[in-house]
């Protein structure tokens, strides 16, 4: 869902998000230490690792939602923000009555407008909706009840909410849970297509390895620490994670790119940043 309700132009992208020292405790117990991250505009970032490593944690405290040490930047210009960018999160799941008749054009109005969902979406509402929907491989669903929608329809459908309005960055947690198997290498096709149109700056968790080496342009293997990180092929051949995943089929490794791509337009912070 998106964390705000005001529209948005399409990103520019020049704004990055910094992690710098951070961590995250549970009492006494660290859940995160020491994570040091750059996220670049326009990039696809994967985010793997065992159960229990840190991966929902990591995007909570994106979204500001966990108090932790260190510092989080969202630099834009070459300049942090005074402000978060706009965010746009896809959690694991949504919960809700499926037995309720809540259509999905309720939900976008419960969402995005300030007056009664019962009294409907406003026709410029109805309009962006679509737009979003259409975008998300959604667009047929506007009136559908959400409790007779599939997994990978209801995933789609969470997907356009976070695209409303189009965010500067896009935090998916375990967007393919629920999806079948077919739907799942559809699903992170249209993610990343929608990178590349909008150029967003995209934070994927996900435990589909195989799935998404072949979308993403960074992998990131955490557990509770970043134990590596580069392309898919570097990720996936690390001692560690062939150790808990196992390791890629022949057939796999030859659909994995080497190098990962470069960042599909020139990010700006990061050249303004880099400048003495």
């Amino acid at each position: 869902m998106n964390d705000t309700g005001q529209t948005a132009t399409p990103s520019c992208g020049s704004c990055c998000t910094k992690l710098v020292r951070v961590g995250v405790k549970l009492g006494n117990n660290p859940v995160l230490e020491d994570i040091n991250l750059h996220l670049h505009c326009g990039q696809l970032t994967a985010i793997v690792g065992p159960n229990g490593a840190g991966k929902s944690t990591l995007l909570r405290t994106i979204l500001g939602e966990v108090p932790h040490s260190g510092h989080v930047h969202f630099l834009d210009s070459g300049k942090k923000r005074p402000d978060k960018p706009f965010i746009g999160y896809v959690p694991q799941r949504l919960e809700f009555d499926p037995s309720a008749p809540l259509t999905v054009a309720d939900l976008f109005g419960a969402s995005l407008q300030k007056r009664p969902a019962w009294m409907g979406l406003a026709k410029d509402q109805r309009k962006i909706v679509g737009e979003a929907l259409n975008a998300a491989g959604a667009g047929h669903l506007l009136d559908s009840k959400l409790g007779q929608l599939s997994g990978g329809e209801l995933q789609r459908v969470m997907l356009a909410l976070a695209l409303t309005p189009l965010p500067d960055l896009l935090l998916l947690d375990e967007p393919v849970s629920g999806v079948d198997m077919a739907g799942v290498d559809a699903f992170y096709e249209m993610v990343s297509q929608l990178r590349k149109r909008y150029h967003l700056s995209i934070i994927l968790v996900t435990h589909d390895l195989a799935a998404v080496a072949g979308f993403a342009d960074r992998m990131i293997f955490l557990n509770k620490k970043i134990i590596a990180q580069g392309s898919p092929a570097q990720v996936l051949g690390h001692p560690l994670v062939q150790q808990i995943f196992g390791r890629l089929k022949p057939e796999l490794k030859q659909g994995v790119p080497e190098a990962a791509e470069s960042v599909p337009h020139h990010c700006i912070a990061c050249e303004l940043e880099a400048k003495p």
